[in-house]
């Protein structure tokens, strides 16, 4: 590496911590879903026992030096538990917000670009999906595939499909009769250059802040789906089936409803703290001067 190559990493790097200096909100949400993103990514690493091995004298026993968080009803150590449940609940809530952003937004975009007959089958059926309450949706949808981790996530993709589908409709009108595209048009580009080269880059600030924002609420939605023992099945680790079965206990030790209570609040509240970050920084509306 030159002198001049050198240089300028130093003034890039500069340039970023200067840019999250400015930006507090946003450099705390990115520190802690990176934080539990990186816990999740090295559980099998980090974790500090089999997160199906049983203690049989260390059952329901709280915090103590061999075992951090205590340990559940089967005396299995709660911190790895929990560290394998953010595996399930974060692959679960990724899997189904990118199956609905697919979908959905490939959807919205199209029926915005052709309109007429399209546009008005592909939303009216987006309004079918909007008619059910998201819980009672994704219980049908199970009903039909099974309860298991991957059922889970199509359920809640297809619960968020008409979310990523409306949202991308009506800024996708506005571009797809913008001069540029028309331009585009007039240039002989095809329709799926335009799709991809014109209209989705200026709908990429909206999507990032949204798939943020439905991370957290994916997230909420599959720990209730497994606290209602529909989602991830026993005796894999989930952070919802690990509250619903540490309830039956509550008198005798609260920890693992204290401790994977705690981790679902966590990681919820880290996506939403980020996708709010993200909308604030992104939208010209509310971000300041650089």
């Amino acid at each position: 590496m030159t002198v001049s190559d050198a240089t300028a990493a130093v003034v890039q790097r500069h340039r970023w911590h200067r840019w999250f200096r400015r930006r507090p909100l946003l450099s705390v949400a990115c520190g802690l879903v990176v934080i539990q993103l990186a816990m999740a990514l090295t559980a099998p690493l980090i974790a500090p026992y089999d997160p199906l091995a049983q203690d049989i004298l260390a059952r329901l026993k709280g915090p103590t030096a061999a075992h951090w968080l205590g340990a559940d009803q089967f005396g299995r150590d709660l911190l790895s538990r929990i560290l394998y449940g953010y595996r399930s609940s974060l692959s679960i809530a990724g899997t189904s917000v990118t199956i609905a952003l697919m979908i959905g937004g490939t959807l919205g975009v199209m029926a915005a670009y052709y309109g007429g007959w399209f546009d008005r089958i592909v939303m009216r059926m987006m309004d079918v999906l909007f008619a059910f309450p998201i819980i009672l949706l994704a219980i049908g949808v199970i009903a039909v595939l099974g309860p298991g981790h991957w059922t889970t996530a199509i359920a809640i993709g297809v619960v968020y499909t008409p979310i990523f589908a409306r949202l991308l409709r009506g800024p996708g009108l506005v571009i797809a009769t913008s001069d540029y595209v028309m331009g585009a048009r007039c240039a002989g580009a095809g329709d799926a250059r335009i799709l991809l080269w014109h209209i989705l880059p200026n709908l990429s600030s909206l999507v990032l802040v949204q798939t943020s924002l439905l991370l957290s609420t994916a997230i909420l939605v599959e720990a209730s789906l497994s606290f209602l023992g529909l989602g991830t099945q026993p005796p894999t680790p989930s952070l919802g089936l690990m509250l619903s079965e540490g309830r039956a206990y509550m008198l005798l030790s609260p920890w693992t409803s204290v401790f994977s209570g705690l981790a679902i609040l966590l990681v919820s509240f880290g996506f939403n703290l980020l996708g709010d970050a993200l909308r604030d920084t992104l939208d010209p509306r509310l971000r300041g001067v650089d």
